[in-house]
């Protein structure tokens, strides 16, 4: 038995959330064939498990970049910044100028658009969530798990870093894009997360170990996961760090690619062409 661990932006889906059929076609045969599939995402459960789980049947979900635990409908863990982080979180934001989503296990939080300090992150939002309700900075208190933000001068996150540096780690998604997740906390120590529990059950007959687990991903914050993990696989179309360390490079998400990934794992033994 392996358990796979999937990102979901430009490895399950592209854009506007479309899903190969031979996605969900290669993770129920996974299934039956005895692997368990887990998603591992960066995204928080408050944009995950209101579409997802109506795509492909997941054994599980990993939110937040390590945050936030789910296995078979049960939540197992969950890691919010506390009031006093949070305060600290948007301060250094406003000091520092950079535009921030918060992104909660329930909703998801910004400055109002026309408080915003830069047009790319106000544009971002307007193009890709425009449809969406949001909360304030001031409703965000004590209710996100992590956060992703955009700064003209990357200068000023680095300094924003060295005031929260105690509690945050940054993840460079490139472009003036920054990921910032809580200190001890990421695709890797999720799965050891999942995998202890799921040896802790006494469920199954053989003791799960990481070099049974498989994780599949596209860009920089997959890097923990794809480096912990007992076999790395890079989608076609990858960021360049993704794809020098992959024992794998599947093609893109659209065309096949979890269905080539898992027959040249041999997960869908026995399925036609």
């Amino acid at each position: 038995m392996k358990v796979l661990f999937f990102d979901i932006d430009g490895t399950l889906i592209a854009t506007h959330q479309r899903m190969a059929p031979s996605t969900a076609a290669a993770i129920r045969l996974a299934q039956e064939n005895g692997h368990l599939c887990i998603v591992n995402t960066g995204r928080t459960a408050a944009i995950v498990l209101d579409w997802l789980p109506a795509l492909a049947p997941f054994d599980g979900y990993l939110c937040g970049c390590g945050t936030h635990v789910f296995f078979r409908g049960q939540e197992l863990m969950h890691h919010v910044l506390t009031r006093e982080q949070s305060i600290r979180v948007i301060n250094g934001l406003e000091k520092y100028r950079i535009d921030a989503i918060l992104e909660g296990a329930e909703n998801d939080f910004h400055n109002p658009l026309d408080r915003m300090h830069t047009e790319t992150l106000r544009n971002y939002i307007i193009k890709h969530y425009s449809d969406r309700h949001w909360g304030n900075y001031e409703e965000a208190v004590g209710r996100f798990d992590k956060f992703y933000c955009y700064a003209d001068d990357p200068e000023s996150v680095r300094k924003f870093m060295e005031e929260q540096g105690d509690f945050l780690e940054a993840i460079d998604r490139e472009q003036g894009f920054f990921e910032i997740v809580p200190k001890g906390f990421s695709k890797a120590t999720c799965m050891d997360y999942l995998v202890e529990h799921l040896n802790q059950t006494g469920k199954y007959p053989k003791k799960i170990r990481i070099e049974d687990t498989v994780a599949i991903g596209d860009s920089n914050n997959d890097l923990p996961m794809l480096k912990h993990a007992g076999c790395a696989i890079a989608m076609g179309e990858s960021s360049e760090q993704v794809l020098a360390m992959a024992d794998y490079v599947t093609t893109p998400v659209l065309e096949d690619g979890i269905w080539n990934a898992l027959k040249w794992l041999g997960c869908l033994d026995g399925a036609r062409e």
